[in-house]
């Protein structure tokens, strides 16, 4: 059973979740009675935790407004759950340019938990392996990040100053509806004032970012921002406008050609239909730089297909299956 030592600790992280708490729930919570809540928050008073009572019908206690907590206490899970987390951050590209932070918030972490648990956690970061490599993207400014978050979140318009790929430079005011982290880069999609369209830019291109007053509309509903970036990749300029017709359920489509390559037309289905299982004829759009990496993609769904533009795609599809039937070995 707990000690009463621990479950003042706990009165004191549910109280800094935030909200008012009533003596209820918090005797809920620890599993005790009403009257032994009340005196573990007179022993937070005592510490000089400023515990506010609230009356009324939905009255308890809450901590008081700006209290300025003490440092974090971290169990053994939640300090397993904070480094996995930061080495996956760095692994992924999702981190900012300051490449040091997350080494020194672990280093931090560690140097404040009991020797026992340190050890057990180094233990399991020096027996994990992964299959991938670890992540060289280019990372956002911290200050460019949290800026255009603080945007988005408040409806406001900010000037930015952007290098596309090309290396062209130019400043911008953008209507910034979300940000959106994608195959380990950081993205900001959102309405280009200047062109009066909407616009998605990488995160780590954009030098600086400046909050400027006013406000803008919401976008309308259902403009979701990662499908907004998803959609910007698939309709982006490259070299070949691929056309297809695949006989087949949208799940079927989408579990080799994802919404970041392609999109995908649905037809109306019947009232007896549903559209996301019932086989059926889409046609499905994606614009690509090179068109050998399509006939292996094509041959693995198993559905049948029509390949209506380019030319150039047919006679790729051909060759493949020319070379199968060359290579297959018969029993």
């Amino acid at each position: 059973m707990p000690r009463p030592t621990a479950r003042v600790l706990t009165l004191l992280e549910l109280l800094q979740s935030g909200g008012t708490r009533t003596v209820a729930e918090l005797a809920d919570r620890l599993g005790v009675e009403g009257r032994t809540v009340r005196r573990y928050v007179d022993q937070l008073i005592d510490l000089d935790v400023p515990v506010e009572s609230v009356r009324g019908r939905y009255g308890g206690y809450r901590l008081a407004p700006g209290y300025r907590l003490p440092p974090l206490m971290l169990s053994d899970d939640e300090a397993l759950a904070v480094l996995l987390g930061l080495v996956a951050g760095r692994r992924t590209g999702l981190t900012t340019t300051e490449h040091t932070a997350s080494e020194t918030a672990a280093a931090k972490i560690r140097r404040v938990l009991p020797k026992h648990v340190a050890r057990r956690l180094d233990t399991l970061l020096d027996a994990l392996a992964f299959t991938d490599q670890p992540g060289g993207f280019d990372t956002p400014d911290a200050e460019v990040l949290l800026t255009i978050a603080d945007a988005v979140r408040h409806r406001r318009p900010v000037a930015i100053r952007y290098t596309d790929r090309d290396g062209r430079r130019s400043e911008r005011t953008l209507h910034a509806y979300g940000i959106v982290a994608h195959a380990g880069r950081w993205y900001v999609t959102g309405g280009d004032a200047r062109v009066g369209e909407d616009r998605t830019f990488r995160l780590d291109r954009i030098t600086d970012a400046r909050t400027l007053p006013g406000s803008f509309e919401a976008p309308p509903v259902g403009a979701d921002p990662a499908q907004r970036v998803l959609s910007g990749f698939a309709t982006a300029e490259y070299r070949h406008e691929v056309t297809l017709r695949i006989h087949g359920t949208v799940d079927q489509i989408r579990a080799r050609i994802p919404a970041s390559v392609a999109t995908v037309e649905e037809y109306e289905p019947a009232a007896d239909e549903d559209p996301a299982t019932e086989e059926r004829w889409l046609r499905v759009e994606l614009r690509a730089e090179r068109l050998d990496w399509l006939p292996p993609v094509l041959a693995s769904l198993d559905r049948p297909f029509v390949i209506e533009r380019p030319a150039e795609l047919r006679d790729l599809v051909t060759a493949l299956a020319g070379r199968l039937t060359s290579c297959a070995v018969l029993g």
